[in-house]
């Protein structure tokens, strides 16, 4: 299945790129004269360089990513892999709730331990799951679809201290019971008819297994149930954060589940896998990333390195860790390299240094990186939205919705699809009125989405110029405020939604707490970029023009898009508002041009509605940018 244009971007361009860009230092406009001359926000060199590399087929659309169905000549059942296999949910018969957990976690181990052996193909968890257990299946479509010769079903059925486990294994191909078993024993033992599942399998697939192999799929994951179910619930918060608004609340929910899972079992090493991966996101995004989460994030790394040094999962930890917390790319990606000889069928490998490539500005290498993680894990929506926002960096509406448009195939009811799909025709087209209706309609829905929908929410209702709208949505954003592109302050909400109603009195006052939390913050978290930004940004709704414009620059001083080619140009993007805020008309479309000129959020959709451009409009330069945004045929 592939979700990318064959011609993704011209390979030696983007070496030139790469190389010129290095050589520039690009990003803030100057205000002065000799600056103007000698070093522009980009050169225009820098900018033809740009425009001809994005001209040469970047992230061309010349094939739709609409969803087909294969031929069956194409996905014949006879050529699938003779030693793969996919393993669906299991049927949760339990009585007893507390060990609702049992299901879903015996699933996952018998995966896992299945795809620790190189000599056969395993489907990653996210495809499997979107096949629920107790609903009626297709085995043949489903292998199919999932590029496998055989299946996994069954069901778990806990009934006080005993438990039920019951397995078929079905060769796809031929709608055949290739083997099955039924184990009832202590629950005390669910790890050790885990265990005997996977050779059994094994067996059946006639897989070559080293000893190595063989030990690491003998592991016990802990001999503590409850833990265990702690850890099971954990891994399932961390797996929704993708485009979720409550990604804060969630990572540390998690961190505290993970923390009662190590207090029980302090040698849980999959519960300190989950937890440094936790630990990591909260930092990378700019959820705490103080120096206290930082040594958290590391602290459980060491513990995990102490506890198995040379385990795929511990490289694959390493690797998470330099990445996102220190962006040291290639040390990450000589982890991962070790990691990929330990876990063969792991998607996460090839996912992680997909994103890498991504913050490289290796854009082509990137989608051939999240290419080889759809095939081992074709169902993968998470990896669907991953690729939808790396078109829309890219300004690619009409691919960002087909991408979309193809996750919400396998997820229909999943919330972030639904609004990042209807957000698209607001960003291409500069209408926000699909995005106000899905709102209204998931709100309808379930009232009690409101705060996973308040970013959204409140964007859209500040593009509208709807105050009523604008009010309903600050009142569900959480207190911990937004995380969207940067993470802004709910007091920032406030005095933004002030501002467009001209309550100069109320705006002040909720931009000067603003104010107070974000020194706090970049006190906290010394040389954070982002959070240098919003104070920039904030000292310039105070009027505080030198403060501003200073707190901009050296935000994009310190992760220039040579480091960071998404998070730097997000601080590019918001230095164009900082100057607009502060009068400066010229710095601000020069900023606006530039920002323009590389992979960006900035859209034709934000500078045509957004009121961070009012103080532009009616400038005859600025309102020729948004002309020339414009999308030529807006109804195709």
């Amino acid at each position: 299945m592939n979700v990318y244009p064959e011609e993704i971007a011209d390979s030696k361009e983007s070496a030139k790129l790469r190389s010129k860009v290095r050589e520039q230092n690009a990003g803030v406009a100057d205000s002065s004269n000799s600056n103007r001359r000698g070093k522009p926000v980009l050169t225009v060199a820098l900018l033809s360089t740009v425009t001809l590399a994005m001209g040469l087929g970047i992230w061309s659309l010349s094939r739709q990513l609409t969803p087909k169905t294969a031929s069956p000549e194409a996905t014949a059942l006879a050529v699938l892999p003779e030693k793969s296999i996919a393993v669906l949910p299991l049927e949760d018969f339990s009585e007893d709730k507390q060990h609702a957990f049992l299901a879903d976690g015996v699933q996952d181990d018998i995966r896992t331990a299945l795809a620790k052996v190189a000599d056969r193909k395993v489907t990653n968890c996210t495809s499997v799951n979107a096949y629920a257990a107790g609903t009626r299946r297709n085995l043949r479509e489903i292998a199919q679809t999932l590029g496998v010769a055989f299946v996994l079903e069954g069901s778990v059925r806990q009934s006080g201290e005993k438990v039920r486990i019951s397995v078929q294994l079905t060769d796809a191909r031929t709608g055949n019971p290739a083997w099955e078993e039924s184990y009832e024993r202590d629950l005390a033992d669910v790890f050790a008819i885990q265990s005997d599942i996977v050779q059994q399998i094994l067996s059946q697939l006639q897989a070559v297994v080293s000893p190595k192999e063989k030990a690491a799929i003998d592991e016990r994951p802990t001999k503590d149930l409850i833990a265990y179910g702690l850890y099971v619930r954990a891994k399932a918060l961390v797996a929704t954060i993708s485009l979720n608004a409550q990604i804060n609340e969630k990572l540390r929910e998690a961190v505290d589940l993970l923390d009662q899972a190590i207090k029980r079992d302090p040698n849980f090493f999959l519960a300190y896998c989950q937890l440094a991966a936790a630990h990591n996101y909260l930092y990378f995004f700019g959820l705490d990333h103080t120096p206290a989460r930082l040594a958290l994030a590391d602290g459980a790394l060491k513990t995990i390195i102490r506890m198995r040094p040379d385990a795929g999962e511990t490289h694959l930890a390493r690797a998470d860790f330099l990445y996102r917390c220190y962006l040291e790319y290639e040390k990450a990606r000589a982890e991962l390299a070790l990691a990929q000889r330990a876990l063969p069928n792991n998607s996460d490998i090839f996912e992680l240094t997909g994103y890498i490539d991504r913050r490289q500005g290796r854009w082509n290498e990137s989608a051939r990186s999240l290419q080889r993680a759809l095939a081992l894990d074709p169902r993968n929506f998470f990896i669907l939205q991953q690729i939808a926002l790396s078109y829309q960096e890219f300004r690619q509406f009409r691919a960002m919705a087909a991408a979309l448009d193809r996750a919400l195939i396998l997820i229909p009811r999943d919330l972030d699809t639904r609004v990042t799909r209807a957000l698209v025709d607001l960003e291409w087209r500069a209408d926000p009125r699909p995005l106000g209706e899905s709102i209204r309609t998931l709100l309808a829905e379930d009232p009690a989405t409101a705060p996973d929908l308040a970013a959204q929410w409140f964007y859209v209702a500040l593009c509208a110029r709807d105050p009523a709208a604008v009010t309903q949505a600050l009142a569900v954003i959480p207190a911990s405020g937004t995380a969207v592109d940067l993470n802004f302050p709910r007091s920032w909400c406030e005095g933004v939604a002030a501002r467009t109603k001209g309550d100069v009195a109320t705006a002040q006052a909720a931009f000067l707490a603003a104010h107070a939390e974000l020194e706090r913050t970049v006190s906290e978290q010394p040389g954070y970029a982002p959070a240098l930004c919003v104070l920039g940004l904030i000292d310039a709704a105070l009027g505080r023009k030198d403060e501003a414009i200073r707190e901009g620059r050296r935000a994009i001083e310190l992760l220039p898009i040579t480091k960071d080619s998404i998070d730097g140009a997000e601080l590019m993007k918001y230095m164009g508002v900082i100057y607009a805020w502060c009068g400066e008309r010229d710095l601000a479309i020069e900023q606006i041009v530039a920002t323009l000129k590389i992979p960006s959020t900035l859209s034709y959709g934000n500078l045509k509605l957004h009121p961070n451009w009012d103080s532009l409009r009616g400038d005859p330069r600025f309102d020729k940018i948004v002309t020339d945004l414009a999308p030529k045929n807006p109804e195709t």
